[in-house]
């Protein structure tokens, strides 16, 4: 259901819209080939020989492709159908679902960053997703919803940061979302997405104690005038929060807020 059509359905109370995207929220997370689902990130630099562990088939790279060879015990399918032999692979950019290789009902997601290949499982008996008992948010307080504007750099920038896996990786941003909190202004450096929204990544004074130790906020795409609603009880845990594997990237320098947001997704659940 879109933003509009979940407004139409609850009347435009935003405690019900809010209710109504945590609840979408958690559904999504605790999905078959959700975040939760991914046991591991294999870059194939590191296993030169092409035998991932506890993965089937051998993987290498050839130029801009990945080459998968598989034999009938490996049971594996690419596009629906078994593979015995080879097949050239691209980076996957689809939903998890809809990635072309599949082994039991596992997904292996080929994933490539700053030239790098790597290969990601997906399964959906993961312990993390047997484990998931729900996300921990702050209920709706319209208080954390602040007018902001977004003023957008003369050029594109690019950062060096810090990703969950331990190394730095290139992050583009292009401008400043600035808003009032708690009586003062705060900016966050932010990218555009492709249509148009906005895309931060911000810890704050919460961040390793009440909350996990960063979070994402998407704000819509701003106004002409760039004008835009900065909603903080939208502040998203990131991929990381959810599974090991992922590289999320770290607030870049100036995205540390000194105030405290408490406010949005919190942590993790699991029983």
């Amino acid at each position: 259901m879109s933003t509009d059509a979940a407004r139409g359905a609850h009347g435009d109370d935003p405690r019900q819209e809010w209710q109504h995207w945590h609840e979408q929220r958690t559904a999504a997370v605790a999905s078959s080939y959700g975040p939760l689902s991914l046991t591991g990130t294999y870059w194939l630099s590191d296993v030169p020989e092409g035998r991932i562990p506890d993965v089937p088939g051998e993987w290498r790279t050839e130029g801009e492709e990945v080459v998968l060879t598989a034999g009938a015990e490996d049971a594996i399918t690419v596009d629906g159908k078994p593979l015995i032999g080879s097949v050239r692979l691209t980076a996957d950019h689809g939903p998890i679902h809809e990635s072309r290789v599949e082994s039991a009902g596992r997904r292996l997601v080929v994933l490539r960053r700053e030239g790098e290949w790597a290969v990601r499982d997906f399964d959906p008996e993961s312990a993390a997703r047997r484990a998931f008992r729900g996300i921990e948010a702050t209920p709706y307080d319209e208080a954390w919803v602040r007018p902001g504007v977004f003023r957008p750099y003369a050029e594109d920038r690019h950062v060096r940061v810090e990703n969950a896996d331990g190394k730095e990786r290139g992050l583009g941003l292009a401008g400043e979302l600035v808003f009032d909190l708690h009586g003062a202004e705060h900016s966050l450096q932010v990218a555009v997405e492709e249509d148009g929204s906005l895309w931060a990544v911000f810890a704050d004074t919460t961040s390793g104690r009440d909350s996990y130790r960063f979070r994402f906020l998407r704000p819509p795409a701003p106004a002409a005038d760039g004008s835009v609603t900065v909603d903080l009880n939208r502040a998203l845990l990131p991929p990381c929060a959810f599974a090991a594997h992922f590289i999320c990237p770290f607030p870049p320098p100036g995205n540390t807020l000194d105030t405290a947001v408490a406010a949005g997704e919190r942590r993790v659940v699991a029983g």
